[in-house]
């Protein structure tokens, strides 16, 4: 069976373009479930499983504490293993067709306001180059609203300073061109013109974000220094490397802007996506109302 999950994988790289994570997840969930169907199930080939074996692979992960958006994510890689192996005509059934998704509670982004951000934006104020850089990306995230996998994937020639752009390759392959205000511009500038050249350290790499050996930054290595900032900033929210492009996706709202301009931004394929925003922003104008109107 591990051969078909390898065939199905090579089928989401190739003909499905989807991302490096998403394309783990699945080797991820799929491994899984074919060592619970050979091991608790003691299933040999594709054509034995049915609809209650999967439901058995369901209630293990559940009664092992998986939460809701775990078993969803589950499901969504099972049903898509086992279509693949239908339309192939590899099986004679596909026993995920009545497996229902568990519904899952969306849960609001947590958000930064505009005064915690900027207390971040400012805490990397030295001259040194890895205060240039870490000042360069956390203008960046905040003016682009980009992914942290996206920011570490930028190279020198997606920047775009005179035009005032950036260029990023997101879910999909999908290419999208975003902005950059002022002050994005003048970090990003600075850092490329004095603390990359430093970092680089006589090595040649198209690579905009570097790390101390002076190869490409890793989104482990930007988690480590996002965390090290927050905590001299003093903000004692839970931050994650999303923090930003929800707070940038919020504030943007909060100030009126279009929600398709901003669904377009963050490369979101859904509206009902970027929607949850609207959510954060109605619910941090309760807040307001009740702390300021005498008759709240």
């Amino acid at each position: 069976m591990n051969d078909h999950v390898q065939d199905f994988l090579q089928y989401i790289i190739v003909e499905r373009a989807l991302s490096k994570n998403t394309i783990d997840s699945y080797r991820r969930d799929l491994t899984q479930y074919v060592l619970f169907l050979e091991k608790v199930e003691s299933i040999e080939t594709i054509d034995q499983i049915e609809r209650n074996n999967i439901m058995g692979y369901l209630l293990f992960l559940k009664e092992n504490g998986k939460a809701s958006t775990t078993l969803a994510r589950n499901i969504a890689s099972i049903r898509s293993f086992h279509q693949f192996l239908f339309r192939e005509k590899v099986s004679l059934q596909d026993p995920s067709v009545h497996i229902e998704t568990p519904k899952t509670e969306r849960k609001l982004p947590k958000v930064l306001s505009p005064q915690e951000v900027e207390a971040l934006l400012e805490t990397p104020a030295s001259n040194d180059p890895f205060s240039q850089r870490d000042k360069a990306m956390l203008e960046l995230l905040y003016a682009t609203g980009i992914r942290v996998s996206e920011l570490v994937q930028l190279n020198i020639s997606d920047i775009h300073l005179n035009m005032g752009f950036i260029r990023c390759m997101g879910k999909g392959s999908k290419e999208r061109i975003i902005p950059l205000g002022k002050m994005a511009q003048s970090a990003i500038e600075r850092y490329i013109n004095s603390g990359r050249s430093e970092m680089l350290k006589g090595k040649k790499t198209e690579a905009l974000f570097l790390n101390h050996h002076g190869n490409r930054l890793s989104r482990q290595g930007f988690w480590k220094i996002l965390k090290q900032l927050a905590k001299k900033a003093r903000i004692e929210k839970d931050l994650t490397p999303h923090t930003l492009r929800h707070s940038f996706a919020t504030h943007l709202l909060e100030n009126g802007a279009d929600l398709r301009a901003v669904q377009e931004m963050l490369g979101h394929a859904d509206i009902s996506t970027t929607q949850i925003y609207t959510h954060v922003t109605k619910t941090r104008l309760k807040d307001v109302y009740s702390a300021f109107h005498p008759r709240a």
